[in-house]
């Protein structure tokens, strides 16, 4: 996986099929200077070989979430959603403060820049089925089930 810090905070998280990752940067950030700089992003990288270990349900990150301000509303209400439960779209629609908005949580999920850290593998369809996820249904699914939830 890639990680991307700006001067604020996290800025994104790369899934390996985004290789290579200097030019997944480039073609997001193309007005930015991208720097490799391994030791800036050590806590993050720390935090999430604990997640994935199973030493850690939450991470405890600055971010720099940059998406529309709706987005933004659903995203925040997708990370307060617990290590090893689920939601549906409709519920972070409501969360939100817009029932009527579930295709706009699906979409905004599906252009999280930070999967994993904002977990929205954890959303699900009304029905309970897995849905969709930019990070390939597997990799969904093995995340649901590394906390236990599927």
């Amino acid at each position: 996986m890639g990680i991307a810090k700006s001067d604020i905070g996290l800025i994104r998280v790369l899934f390996p099929e985004e290789a290579p990752f200097e030019q997944a940067l480039r073609n997001i950030f193309p007005n930015s200077k991208i720097v490799k700089n391994d030791s800036a992003c050590s806590e993050i990288r720390i935090q999430f070989t604990e997640y994935f270990s199973g030493q850690r349900i939450s991470f405890d990150l600055i971010m720099d979430l940059q998406c529309p301000p709706f987005y933004k509303k659903a995203l925040k209400e997708v990370k307060k959603i617990p290590f090893g439960k689920t939601a549906t779209y409709a519920e972070i629609a409501k969360r939100a403060g817009n029932a009527k908005a579930v295709r706009a949580v699906g979409s905004a999920n599906a252009n999280n820049p930070l999967p994993i850290v904002i977990p929205c593998h954890r959303i699900l369809n009304t029905g309970g089925d897995l849905g969709g996820y930019g990070g390939k249904l597997e990799r969904k699914a093995y995340l649901l089930e590394l906390e236990g939830s599927l």
